[in-house]
C-alpha cells in the first residue's frame, strides 16, 4: 500500500537478462452493419414495446460511405491521429473526412457484405444461412430486404437461442479478422496463447459463459499451436488480458501472446432514443475489434512497464478521486514520475458524438478533469491549468460505444506509431469496469498498464 493507502502492484523481475514484454503488432476493425441494429438490446426492447418506432430507426441509419467517412472511424482506423479529431468541429457527422478509406495503418472498415461472409466463416455448425428464410430463425438482412437466416444452437436451450448464436458469432468473426490483420505476415503458427476480452457469453444451458472463445479465435486465425482462455471483467477486462500476457511473457512461459476482443451486438443502437430525438444518424451502427500481439522485447518496439501496475482494490472508494489515485497517482509515485511525465493518457474513449446527445456527457473530458485536478492536488499544475493538461495529455473520443472496446486500448495503436517514430516516450492506458451491472457486487473495477518507449 502507498501513503495515502491506494494501491500499486509491482512485480519483481528475475534479473537483468529477463527481457519485458514489448507490443510487437496492434490492429483494430469496425463493421457496418446497418441492418443489425435492431437486434442491439436496445432496439429489440423498444421496437417490441412500439413496433411503429421501426420506420423512424430505419430512416436514421448511415450508409456505407457515411460510416466511412465519420472522422472517429478514421481515427480508430488510423488514418488520422487523436489531435488531428480534436481539431475537427464537432458535431463530426456533420463533417465528413475527405477522400477517406477504408483501408488504414491499423485496420479496415469492412462492410455489411463483408461481415456477412466472415459470419458464415465462424460457424462450424451449420446455423448461418445466407439465402433463403426459415420460419424459425432468425432473419438476417441486406438493404432491408431479408435475405438470409440464423438458427438456435438448440431448439430448447435459452442460451443458444438463435439471438445468442448471432451474438456469439459475430464476436468471434470480428475478434478473428482483428487477429488475422494484427498478425500481417507473421506466421500465426508462432503463437503460443490467447485472451479473448470480449464481452460475449459462450456456453450452453448447463454453464452459461463457461467460453472458451479465445481457442475458437485462435483456431479460425490459423494459430495452430496457441491455446488459451477468455478474461471476463466487464469493460475492464482487455487491461486484465494485456497485463496477465505481458506477465506471462516475462515469467518465460510463453513468447508469443495475443490478446483480443470482438464486437458487441446488443450495444448496438444503445443511445438511439438521444440520436432520434435529436434527427441524427444512429452512430452505434458498427461491431469494433481489436488485436494486439505481446512478445520479448526485441529493442525497437514499446514495452510494457510492469513494475507499477494500477488497480482497483475491494478497498477503493468509488469517487473519481479514488479511483484515480488508486489507478493514475500511485503507479507514477511507485515509478517516481509526476503526472505530466506522461506524454498521453487514455481513458475511456467514448465517441462524445454518440453520448452526449442521449445525457451521458462527453466522459474522456470528464475523466482527463479528475486526472488533472489530482495534478493540481500534487501541486504539480494549478487550478488555471486544468484545460491545457487535458489538451496535452488527454485526447478526444473515438472509440465506438461497444463496452470492452472504448476502455483505453484502442490508443495502444496509435501510441506505438509514436513510439516507434522517436515522438512519444510514454502512455498510460486507464480501463474502468462496471462490475455492479451483473448484480453480484456492488463494486466496480478498474486497472492501469504504462506503455514505454525503448529504454
Amino acid at each position: 500500500m502507498t501513503d495515502d493507502g491506494s494501491a500499486a502492484i509491482a512485480v519483481e523481475h528475475n534479473g537483468p537478462d529477463v527481457p519485458r514484454a514489448a507490443l510487437l503488432a496492434a490492429s483494430q476493425a469496425l463493421f457496418h452493419v446497418p441492418d443489425l441494429v435492431r437486434y442491439g438490446s436496445k432496439p429489440a426492447r423498444e421496437l417490441r414495446r412500439e413496433p411503429s418506432r421501426f420506420a423512424a430507426l430505419q430512416a436514421h441509419l448511415r450508409n456505407f460511405d457515411a460510416a466511412l467517412a465519420y472522422p472517429p472511424h478514421q481515427t480508430f482506423i488510423g488514418n488520422l491521429m487523436p489531435e488531428e479529431l480534436a481539431d475537427i468541429e464537432r458535431p463530426w457527422y456533420c463533417r465528413p473526412v475527405a477522400a477517406a478509406s477504408a483501408e488504414g495503418p491499423f485496420g479496415r472498415i469492412y462492410g455489411q457484405a463483408e461481415f456477412y461472409r466472415l459470419l458464415n466463416q465462424a460457424d462450424e455448425f451449420g446455423l448461418v444461412h445466407l439465402d433463403g428464410q426459415d420460419e424459425t430463425g432468425l432473419p438476417l438482412f441486406e438493404a432491408g430486404r431479408a435475405m438470409g437466416w440464423i438458427a438456435a444452437g438448440h431448439p430448447e436451450d435459452e442460451s443458444q437461442t438463435a439471438g445468442v448464436m448471432l451474438e456469439n458469432l459475430a464476436c468471434k468473426a470480428t475478434a478473428a479478422e482483428a487477429v488475422r490483420l494484427c498478425l500481417g505476415n507473421s506466421d500465426p503458427v508462432e503463437v503460443d496463447y490467447v485472451l479473448n476480452s470480449g464481452e460475449e457469453a459462450v456456453g450452453d444451458r448447463y454453464q452459461r459463459g463457461g467460453g472458451n472463445l479465445a481457442k475458437a479465435v485462435a483456431e479460425a486465425a490459423g494459430c495452430v499451436n496457441a491455446s488459451g482462455a477468455d478474461v471476463k471483467a466487464f469493460c475492464c477486462a482487455p487491461a486484465h488480458a494485456l497485463v496477465m500476457a505481458a506477465a506471462l511473457i516475462e515469467a518465460g512461459l510463453y513468447r508469443r501472446v495475443l490478446v483480443m476482443g470482438g464486437g458487441s451486438l446488443a450495444k448496438l443502437g444503445m443511445k438511439m432514443d438521444g440520436h432520434l430525438e435529436r434527427d441524427m444518424p444512429v452512430l452505434e451502427d458498427v461491431l469494433a475489434a481489436v488485436a494486439f500481439l505481446l512478445g520479448p522485447a526485441d529493442g525497437q518496439s514499446p514495452e510494457f512497464n510492469l513494475e507499477a501496475v494500477g488497480r482497483h482494490p475491494v478497498s477503493a472508494g468509488a469517487s473519481p478521486q479514488a479511483i484515480y489515485t488508486a489507478l493514475v497517482a500511485a503507479p507514477l509515485r511507485k515509478l517516481g514520475l509526476k503526472f505530466g511525465d506522461v506524454d498521453r493518457y487514455a481513458v475511456e474513449l467514448h465517441d462524445p458524438d454518440v453520448t452526449e446527445p442521449a445525457g451521458s456527457g462527453d466522459v474522456p473530458l470528464v475523466n482527463y478533469r479528475a486526472i488533472a485536478a489530482l495534478a493540481v492536488m500534487q501541486g504539480e499544475i494549478g487550478a488555471s491549468e486544468i484545460g491545457d493538461f487535458v489538451r496535452r495529455h488527454g485526447m478526444p473520443g473515438f472509440a465506438p460505444t461497444q463496452g470492452h472496446i472504448p476502455s483505453g486500448v484502442p490508443y495502444l495503436a496509435h501510441a506505438r506509431r509514436e513510439m516507434l517514430a522517436g515522438r512519444m516516450r510514454r502512455a498510460m492506458i486507464v480501463s474502468k469496469g462496471s462490475l455492479f451491472l451483473g448484480k453480484m457486487t456492488q463494486l466496480s473495477d478498474g486497472m492501469s498498464l504504462m506503455l514505454e518507449a525503448p529504454r
